[in-house]
């Protein structure tokens, strides 16, 4: 008998182990039968032959409908061409090439009236789509019935994801010779819990899953195994919360009449109530002896730096120091200068002007010279410089701080364990850490992603933020709409404003890759010059892209931000954290290469001060399209979290924690954060309630198992990077 982690070599035979481990990473009993089919096909309903694709390795279930030998003149021998059906009216062309007389033996197997199995890669010939000498199964061969395929014959067929040397009727026969030698696993879900959820055991779920009886059946086995995923991921994160909040911290209370109430009582306006609500939940969890550890989240321009402002100054104010983590060097030193002139004296200290109180707000990037980067660590060092802003950089390069209290991390870049020990060689205990997002995300994706940290939004924009037109350019239906978006942006500039031009692509020797079949994606290096030439002659263009040196990249931004550019022509580097009131204009080519959050992210670069914003999408995509509908949709709304939404309803999910980050697999497969929403709210609940009282799942071993196997520590790390 076999257990889940017993070698496929011992089960299934050396030749089809070496296939499954060589072709699909399959190695173990676990990995083939956790290895979920892709689809079933069922006997009297039909496969959508309509739908396939050209470029797909797919496995349809068809009927052969008729069949044809001809000569091959060119190339001598014979072609057979069989052409198969799903019943709908669609069909599939096979194509069979062979030496004259060789065809016969195809031809007897796929007698007109048989149903089968074809798999392949999907080409098209002649606006014909076919498969060229496919792998088949026929469903009525006796022999596969004898070598453990009758499963095939039942009215529930299971479609696997194969390789092309690997067909998904190898994959079923490996399945139930693993099946039928398999001991009864250990369950890991508590037996409470499979009661209350009326969850059927692991054993049957596996089973069923693979040789459903049944639609129910299956329905059962894949809600059973959702629940594992979705267990699994809860477990892990509200481990992590708890072992988080038993650290020590040193509290960071609010001090009266300290930097904070300097600063508050000199802003030109009043806070919104939502950065009111996040301030005082911020400060009061600064103010405990374990370290915060919360994500903000809001709408570009809702006020989030203003609100990572005030928290560090209450760190500042109680004799520790902050850091603000940035992505990009460009964004690092965007936050420097716009931080630097929302403090004004209260972030000069040793100057003139400097108010009595005043700290240090210092910039430490790997770009900057020689004498300004021994002055800005001289200040970190010695406690100076109570703001500390860079990359991660800080983190590693000979950075050492006085007294690190708060570590502020901008734009979802969060820590796996090896930054986490960084920060902790930092600082005598764990800082408080803040996680800044401007990408909203829906709900599913902060309990399954973020579920370790507490959560925070800012939902309202505060007053005087202007409104952001969007609008659809079709620049192949009507070319006089291009034109006209390259004159509003003239207009723009006319007016006093100023404009950016958004490309995919930087060019030159940029090694980007293009989707396959849509051509070559717009390049700043090649627009650039074509504008300055033409449409926006006489303008003064900028251009930015990540292949700068950071000093020129720095100086662009500069020109930019102090009006001696009219237009920056730049890659998405200027996606998040550019902020210049004066951009009211923005053109975003090959608009549809964009994801929807990205799109919005950019759209928000515009519309920042007095004057409305415009942002207009140029596409070539066509009417009716899943492109043209996406850009539509961000055209109609401004709404993030909509767009956050339709982003997870447009995208494949696949791994529900995204991209492995070690190569190791990952065994989620089934839990879909759109559809699955109230399965995950429920586990999250019924982890909260196991975790909370036993922490390490000492009392639950198949548990943290499951855990081990479904997340595993480089998915745990993850977790913490998002």
């Amino acid at each position: 008998m076999a257990t889940l982690d017993t070698p496929l070599t011992r089960v299934v035979g050396a030749k089809t182990a070496k296939s499954l481990a060589d072709h699909l990473e399959l190695v173990t009993v676990r990995d083939l039968l956790y290895h979920f089919p892709r689809r079933y096909d069922e006997r009297g309903q039909f496969t959508d032959i309509a739908s396939l694709a050209v470029g797909d390795q797919v496995t349809v279930l068809a009927k052969v409908l008729h069949g044809n030998v001809r000569p091959m003149r060119n190339r001598g021998g014979e072609l057979l061409e069989v052409v198969v059906g799903d019943g709908t009216g669609a069909t599939l062309t096979l194509t069979f090439f062979a030496k004259r007389g060789r065809t016969k033996g195809f031809e007897n197997q796929l007698r007109v009236g048989r149903w089968g199995l074809f798999a392949g890669k999907v080409t098209e010939y002649k606006r014909v789509r076919q498969l060229n000498r496919p792998d088949f199964l026929l469903l009525d061969d006796a022999a596969a019935a004898e070598e453990g395929l009758d499963e095939f014959a039942g009215a529930i067929i299971p479609v696997y994801p194969a390789a092309e040397k690997v067909p998904t009727w190898v994959i079923g026969r490996a399945v139930r010779v693993a099946l039928d030698t398999l001991e009864g696993p250990a369950d890991p879900l508590p037996a409470a819990l499979r009661a209350d959820r009326r969850l059927v055991d692991l054993g049957t779920a596996l089973r069923a899953i693979h040789r459903p009886e049944s639609r129910d059946s299956l329905h059962a086995a894949r809600r059973r195994l959702k629940w594992d995923e979705a267990f699994a991921v809860q477990v892990a994160l509200v481990q992590r919360k708890l072992r988080a909040a038993s650290w020590p911290a040193r509290p960071r209370p609010r001090r009266e009449g300290g930097l904070l109430d300097a600063f508050d009582r000199g802003l030109p306006y009043t806070l919104t109530g939502g950065q009111f609500e996040v301030g005082e939940r911020i400060a009061a969890d600064l103010a405990t002896a374990h370290p915060m550890h919360r994500l903000l989240q809001g709408e570009v321009g809702s006020g989030k730096t203003l609100c990572a402002v005030r928290a560090m100054l209450q760190v500042v104010d109680s004799g520790g120091q902050a850091a603000l983590l940035a992505p990009t060097e460009v964004l690092a030193a965007q936050h420097y200068r716009s931080i630097g002139e929302l403090l004004g004296p209260l972030g000069r200290a040793g100057e003139l002007d400097s108010t009595v109180d005043a700290t240090r707000v210092a910039l430490v990037t790997g770009s900057l010279g020689a004498a300004a980067r021994r002055n800005a660590l001289s200040e970190v060092a010695g406690g100076d410089a109570g703001i500390v802003i860079g990359t991660h950089a800080l983190l590693y390069e000979g950075v050492d701080f006085a007294d690190l209290g708060l570590v502020v991390i901008d734009e979802q870049h969060r820590f796996g364990v090896e930054q986490r020990d960084a920060l902790r060689t930092k600082a005598e205990q764990p800082p408080h850490v803040l996680v800044m997002t401007a990408t909203p995300i829906p709900r599913t994706v902060a309990m399954t992603v973020y579920g370790d940290l507490e959560v925070s939004t800012l939902t309202e924009l505060p007053a005087g933020r202007s409104p952001i037109a969007t609008h659809v350019v079709p620049a192949v239906e009507k070319p006089a709409y291009l034109e006209r978006a390259w004159r509003r942006l003239r207009e723009e500039v006319a007016a006093g404003h100023q404009a950016y031009v958004v490309c995919p692509r930087i060019g030159g020797d940029d090694a980007a890759e293009d989707a396959p079949g849509e051509g070559r994606a717009v390049a700043v290096l090649d627009v650039a010059p074509l504008l300055e030439s033409g449409p926006l002659q006489g303008l003064r263009l900028g251009v930015l892209h990540g292949r700068l040196p950071a000093d020129e990249k720095d100086a662009v931004m500069r020109a930019f931000a102090g009006g001696e550019l009219d237009v920056l022509v730049a890659t998405t580097v200027v996606e998040v954290g550019v902020d210049i009131p004066n951009a009211t204009g923005m053109v975003i080519l090959d608009a549809d290469r964009f994801g929807v959050s990205q799109l919005h992210q950019l759209r928000g670069r515009v519309g920042r001060g007095q004057a409305p914003g415009l942002c207009l999408l140029v596409t070539e995509s066509a009417v009716d399209t899943p492109a043209r509908e996406r850009l539509a949709a961000v055209a109609g709304t401004l709404d993030g979290f909509r767009l956050a939404e339709l982003d997870l309803e447009q995208r494949r999910e696949g791994d529900v924690l995204g991209a492995t980050q070690s190569g190791r697999r990952s065994q989620l497969r089934l839990l879909s954060l759109l559809r699955d929403r109230d399965l995950i709210a429920e586990a999250r609940t019924a982890a909260i309630t196991l975790v909370s009282e036993d922490v390490e799942l000492e009392h639950h071993p198949e548990l943290r198992t499951l855990v081990e196997n479904l997340v595993g520590e480089d998915r745990a790390e993850y977790l913490e990077k998002g």
